[in-house]
């Protein structure tokens, strides 16, 4: 049986297993791992606030839910390799696409995004609820259009705002076992929020001439690296500023507060470390901030996770 393809630009005939790798890659699992991490923790703090016996939600509705969101990122990150598809082809970072190498045409990275997006919405809504599903389709709307077609090549403040987009796995979480909102995922749904720029901010500074070969205005194309360095602090403060909102609003424990505390004391001495070498003109490595971010939110969440399973009373 011949398995092979032909790439659409070239008529290369591949392997149908590196055609399905391709359709994977133009969903970015790496940043649909970082949403997954949020959702599973929110999900079991969301189960016990609703008191009962257990504070472990139903593994079904875990799994249902992380699928629905899987299909729900995926098919914006399809839709935004489709919409950048112009300038992924200029920048080294993202010369390696699907629809950069000619591994997909398209025509069929839309189809892909149209079709998983529809189902990641029928899905949650079907089998989970349509709370879920009506925020998973305002999610892949805001990211397509809100970030990717009106801010990214508009704006400086373009992560910022189109941040709002990678919080929604936080609400599409506790939707999943509530069938509602209330505070407490809103204060998560703000800790990544205020997250995002200094964990993105970081990375375009690595990547500066990429962006600036684009026109793509990200603040470290358009302002200094001192700028940055002090906007990075700025809203790493914030987020830890929120992270602890979360204990009176959630009756957290002594689990979370040591790691909220911990996690984001190294987060903030990796920001302030950046800003210091910034203003002193000195040889900056904004990716150790970048990776402590990601480190720093994953341990919050697990956290945010644990503590409703081994509940430890604050002593005062």
């Amino acid at each position: 049986m011949d398995l092979a393809v032909s790439t659409p630009d070239t008529g290369e005939r591949i392997g149908l297993l590196r055609k399905i790798k391709a359709y994977i890659g133009l969903t970015k699992p790496r940043v649909i791992e970082l949403l997954l991490v949020t959702t599973a923790p929110v999900m079991i703090l969301a189960q016990h606030s609703l008191g009962g016996v257990s504070s472990i939600p139903n593994l079904w509705l875990v799994l249902g839910t992380l699928i629905g969101g899987t299909l729900s990122a995926g098919s914006a990150n399809a839709f935004n390799c489709y919409i950048d598809r112009d300038i992924d082809r200029v920048m080294n970072r993202t010369k390696k696409r699907p629809l950069v190498t000619g591994e997909l045409s398209d025509r069929e990275a839309l189809v892909f995004a149209w079709v998983t997006g529809v189902a990641s919405i029928l899905w949650l809504g079907l089998l989970i609820n349509w709370v879920a599903a009506a925020l998973s389709a305002f999610a892949i709307f805001y990211y397509v259009v809100v970030y990717t077609l009106l801010l990214k090549r508009r704006t400086p403040q373009n992560i910022v705002w189109g941040g709002a987009a990678g919080c929604m796995p936080v609400l599409i979480g506790w939707a999943g076992v509530t069938g509602s909102l209330s505070w407490a995922p809103v204060i998560l749904f703000g800790i990544v929020f205020l997250w995002t720029p200094p964990h993105y901010w970081p990375l375009s500074m690595k990547y500066r001439s990429d962006y600036q070969s684009v026109h793509v205005p990200m603040l470290a194309v358009v302002r200094g690296r001192t700028v940055v360095g002090l906007q990075v602090i700025l809203y790493a403060w914030a987020t830890i500023a929120c992270s602890l909102l979360l204990v009176p609003i959630a009756n957290m424990g002594l689990v979370y507060v040591a790691v909220a505390i911990v996690a984001g004391g190294w987060f903030l001495y990796e920001s302030h470390h950046l800003y210091g070498r910034a203003i002193r003109h000195g040889d900056i490595k904004p990716m150790r901030v970048f990776h402590s971010s990601i480190t720093y939110l994953t341990l919050i969440f697990v956290a945010v996770g644990v503590d409703p399973l081994v509940h430890i009373p604050l002593p005062f």
